[in-house]
């Protein structure tokens, strides 16, 4: 039987070590030191399976958002080949350590070619264990990225911009909850389908400033007829500059706009010390892939995102007498 337990503090930050592969056990210790100094997981939430001799065979983490209490995702999600009971065992203890501290679904992406932070090899295996626990992709993405400085495209002269801090909440939220309508987004579109247009969009607007910005550098982009047309949430997670969410209102679609909204935001988090930015899109999203490359970024990576719901133990029933 798999015994997993919380790694002690001599394990830390290097749990599973791989022989010969330097480059992938540099990468592990790096990023989970990064993530505990920066709150975003702690030690308590670091996992091993432990093999016959006592040292790691296996581990997973649980991440939040820095200082939050509530885990959404597990990384380092490693297991040994040939042993899917350990990897199943460790899943589980990750799901019931998240709901014991208030999650109601755990998320984790896995990321082709294997790259740092992570290196997961064998994407097929993994991805066969995460759908044994109980994991269902929810997004097949593109990843991309720009590497500043680079010249960027001119400013869009059609646009004009104005700031969070100046229009406040209500018309970024209505902005969102009208182009969600037909997002090619199959994370947002289940978002939709779940809570609506307008629950939806509080949720993306509420999910984004969960990330590390400032009022001004969210902007509205409006038309010459002064409607607004794209909408640009810039912002920084834990590993880098992303470029959060940009979207096109359904209104100005097909004007180029697309292209001018990452231009925008990328010129945004340039300018307040960006030395790389990354953005994500659904394959499907074919017009905001071209987007990004038409902005110069470089698609780097394809990335699975899946997700496992956690629902609340059901309570005992009373005991017969």
């Amino acid at each position: 039987m798999t015994f997993v337990r919380t790694a002690r503090p001599d394990e830390l930050p290097a749990l599973v070590q791989h022989p010969g592969d330097t480059e992938r056990n540099a990468a592990t210790r790096a990023y989970l030191t990064q993530i505990l100094e920066r709150r975003c997981t702690r030690p308590e939430w670091c996992l091993v399976a432990e093999g016959e001799d006592g040292r790691p065979v296996g581990s997973v983490v649980l991440w939040a958002l820095p200082d939050e209490p509530v885990p959404l995702a597990v990384v380092l999600f490693e297991a040994p080949a040939g042993d899917p009971a350990t990897g199943l065992a460790l899943l589980d203890a990750a799901a019931t350590l998240a709901r014991a501290h208030g999650a109601t679904e755990l998320e984790h992406v896995v990321d082709a070619p294997a790259q740092a932070p992570q290196f997961q090899r064998d994407p097929e295996r993994r991805g066969a264990l995460l759908r044994r626990s109980g994991f269902d992709v929810i997004r097949d993405g593109r990843r991309y990225a720009l590497d500043v400085p680079a010249e960027l495209p001119p400013e869009d002269p059609r646009l004009t911009f104005r700031p969070l801090a100046e229009l406040g909440r209500e018309p970024f939220v209505a902005a969102l909850a009208e182009l969600l309508g037909d997002t090619a987004d199959a994370r947002l579109a289940a978002m939709v389908a779940e809570h609506g247009r307008r629950g939806a969009a509080e949720l993306l607007f509420e999910d984004t400033a969960g990330l590390r910005h400032e009022p001004h550098w969210w902007e509205l982009g409006y038309a010459a007829d002064g409607t607004p047309a794209v909408i640009s949430l810039p912002a920084e997670n834990p590993g880098a500059p992303v470029i959060g969410f940009v979207g096109v209102l359904p209104a100005h679609r097909g004007k180029g706009y697309a292209t001018s909204v990452v231009v925008r935001g990328s010129r945004v988090l340039a300018a307040h010390g960006a030395t790389r930015i990354l953005g994500d899109c659904d394959a499907a999203n074919v017009a905001m892939a071209r987007a990004f490359e038409r902005a110069g970024y470089a698609r780097f990576a394809d990335r699975l995102e899946y997700a496992r719901p956690l629902p609340a133990a059901a309570p005992e029933g009373p005991a017969n007498g």
